[in-house]
């Protein structure tokens, strides 16, 4: 009878798992969509060297710039928020791991009961006092019974199914998403102090050309007014030469103005009340060294940030849904506890007080399954999103590569042209002095020599700027390391 009874409840068991068997599936990782294999390496040799992650403080070897990137590390806001975002994504994680230990309480229990005459507890403690198998100690207090109890009580769910297991692996892949996502918030803080340091520089060589030429054109205003005063001149071109020196008079205060502002932002960046900026005048240059390198596309895009904490997010977002669907398995608890028992405090401490408890159970998910089948389903669109957002994240870095890498070439080409530009209408502004002197040349033609000049300067140092620009975004495009 008792073998019989044992097969029931075993059969009845495996009853039970087999319906919570019928499960949905969780979604295998899917790939991203391959690269172009005829781009995925660019070098202008065929012999070139094969490229290394860049390092930071190889790769921006201005000082004062680096100090801005110390500053901004150590007071910007949005950085220290991230940092406690990363611990809390660790805090996550650790607690994760505790889930698959055994618990354990330890305490005091205190309580007390008065039964009735006419109920069962009441009629049983009075026989028991009337026992002749007990002992004084043993009788019962009918008035007021007490209870104590002293000692540790245990639990642990059994992690069969794997629930457990992949919680901690979603946390794990959280915080190293949180930790990659701090990693890419501290390079858009680098590259936008670094945008706005170049930018300072720019208006500071804008604000020095302005000058320079305002200062060229008094040379040829001073001609022209010696040229009124004997009649070789009209009152229209002193008022024409009068008129273009206002206007950059007027342009010179807007730098001003430019400069204050762009100062402003890195101070607010670096979590300064206001001050100057210390800056140099030089603009960055184009590291040709990079260029000129064998560049593994595919290996870079995968050790950006971005791509990286997109990628942990997706695995995270699968160990979700695998806990998801282990939630429709049997769970299976574990129970013991031990200490000390009775119902008085005289007896409480001796050796026959001592007790002990084990507990085992299987509960099986009947009423809640259609919880658990939505959140399995949130669980499954989560892990969809998780890869769209990644697919994205390699799609928007390989252009971004392929593009910046091309217009560095192509400025290359407009600054060689620019600057030599400047150099023949340099010429010809003193060759154009010349020849008003002479009586070769009117005052038109000294005065669009001298504003031919000017935006010629203009243009190169707006080249050179973006150029600049572009090489900042050049450390982010490629991954580069900040340590």
């Amino acid at each position: 009878m008792k073998r019989l009874n044992h097969r029931n409840i075993i059969l009845g068991i495996a009853a039970l798992s087999f319906v919570s068997c019928a499960v949905p599936k969780v979604t295998d990782l899917k790939k991203a969509e391959a690269l172009p294999e005829h781009l995925i390496k660019t070098g202008n040799k065929t012999d070139s060297e094969e490229f290394q992650q860049l390092n930071l403080k190889a790769y921006f070897t201005e000082p004062r710039l680096l100090e801005l990137f110390d500053k901004v590390i150590q007071a910007n806001p949005d950085f220290q928020i991230a940092q406690q975002r990363v611990e809390i994504a660790n805090s996550f994680l650790q607690r994760s791991k505790m889930d698959l230990l055994p618990s354990l309480d330890v305490g005091v229990e205190v309580s007390g009961n008065r039964y009735g005459k006419y109920t069962m507890e009441g009629v049983g403690n009075y026989d028991t006092n009337l026992s002749p198998n007990i002992t004084e100690e043993q009788k019962i207090n009918r008035d007021f019974a007490p209870n104590y109890w002293l000692g540790g009580r245990s639990s642990w769910e059994i992690d069969v199914w794997g629930k457990l297991k992949n919680k901690k692996l979603a946390a794990q892949k959280k915080f190293l998403a949180s930790t990659e996502g701090l990693r890419l918030l501290q390079v858009e803080l680098f590259t936008d102090i670094a945008n706005l340091y170049y930018q300072l520089v720019a208006l500071d060589n804008r604000l020095a050309i302005y000058q320079k030429n305002y200062n060229l054109q008094q040379r040829a205003f001073e001609i022209v007014l010696a040229q009124r005063e004997v009649g070789k001149a009209t009152e229209l071109a002193v008022q024409q030469f009068k008129a273009q020196n206002n206007n950059w008079l007027a342009e010179i205060e807007h730098i001003k103005v430019e400069i204050v502002t762009v100062e402003q932002a890195i101070t607010t960046l670096t979590g300064s009340y206001g001050g100057e900026v210390k800056r140099g005048n030089v603009l960055m240059p184009t590291n040709m060294d990079v260029l000129n390198k064998t560049i593994n596309v595919e290996s870079v895009i995968h050790s950006r940030p971005d791509v990286a904490a997109n990628y942990y997010v997706l695995e995270a977002s699968q160990a979700d849904a695998k806990a998801a669907r282990a939630a429709f398995y049997p769970k299976i608890d574990l129970g013991a506890g031990f200490g000390l028992n009775s119902f008085s405090v005289e007896t409480l401490f001796k050796p026959s007080s001592l007790a002990g408890q084990l507990l085992g159970g299987l509960m099986v998910p009947v009423f809640n399954k259609g919880q658990l089948k939505y959140e399995f389903k949130v669980a499954s669109k989560e892990q969809e999103i998780a890869f769209l957002n990644y697919q994205k994240s390699i799609t928007t870095a390989f252009n971004e590569l392929q593009s910046i890498l091309k217009q560095t070439k192509i400025y290359e080409r407009v600054l060689k042209l620019k600057s030599e530009e400047v150099g023949f209408l340099d010429r010809g502004v003193e060759v154009s002095n010349d020849l008003y002197l002479t009586g070769y040349a009117n005052y038109f033609e000294l005065i669009n020599s001298q504003k031919s000049k000017l935006t010629a300067e203009l243009d190169l140092l707006q080249f050179q700027h973006q150029n600049t620009r572009n090489n900042v975004l050049l450390f982010k495009a490629l991954g580069g390391k900040l340590d």
